[in-house]
């Protein structure tokens, strides 16, 4: 087992365990590929709980050297409740991934909703800045704009992705807290008035564009357009 799919998986079920989720099929979707005749990867949906919907796609596709993890824990609709996410991709002798809470308001206008779940993580970012052998993954201003700007997003050699298992667990540690705790009365009642639902439907659409994330070209690839679709649907939510 490679340590993308190490770390994914650990990761996995640790929320699947905590929140008790319910898994849909087994798995919900089969990846196909014209590159094997075998299947090249899984998508699993799970739910419970809190936890309105947790998607996990994973893919491996030996003759190019990639195996690729991605996992979504989405809250609901209309929570503030922040998202969780964690990609760990092995692409030939290079590592990859990015890690982070994905914020549900807008943070330049939620002062509040910034201290109470976003800077507790600022030691965490800043540690894992000084890990040798990490680079900064190219994303574009678009990509960083939809996210969280402690988001860590990096390539690694072997030897620093080996070394990010605590800073996955300090971020998941986090988002388990909010997510069993709740957020404050006070940093609720300060929430700038929006529609919670509407701006994670509009969020989600942009971050699992095409248009915004070059990896879905890279995607469809490997498992054709019709399939590269269905996987954004059921990330965005649509069904």
């Amino acid at each position: 087992m490679s340590l993308a799919k190490q770390l994914s998986h650990t990761t996995l079920n640790k929320i699947i365990n905590r929140f008790g989720l319910t898994e849909t099929g087994s798995p919900y979707l089969t990846l196909h590929s014209p590159m094997s005749p075998a299947p090249v990867g899984e998508l699993r949906l799970f739910s419970g709980g809190r936890v309105h919907q947790l998607v996990y796609i994973g893919l491996s596709v030996p003759p190019i050297g990639l195996d690729s993890h991605m996992i979504f824990a989405f809250t609901p609709p209309d929570s503030p409740l922040p998202h969780f996410t964690l990609d760990s991709v092995l692409a030939g002798p290079h590592f990859a991934f990015h890690l982070d809470l994905i914020p549900r308001v807008d943070l330049g206008a939620n002062l509040a909703y910034i201290n109470e779940l976003f800077e507790p993580l600022t030691p965490i970012f800043n540690a894992t800045k000084t890990i040798e052998g990490l680079t900064p993954a190219h994303l574009s201003p678009r990509q960083y704009a939809l996210m969280s700007p402690w988001m860590l997003a990096y390539r690694a050699n072997e030897s620093a992705f080996s070394q990010i298992d605590e800073q996955v667990e300090q971020f998941l540690t986090h988002w388990f807290a909010i997510i069993e705790n709740d957020i404050s009365g006070e940093t609720l009642a300060s929430l700038s008035s929006s529609d919670l639902a509407e701006r994670d439907r509009r969020n989600r659409a942009a971050i699992f564009s095409p248009e915004v994330d070059p990896v879905w070209g890279q995607v469809e690839r490997l498992v054709g357009a019709e399939m590269g679709k269905k996987m954004r649907e059921i990330l965005r939510g649509d069904v």
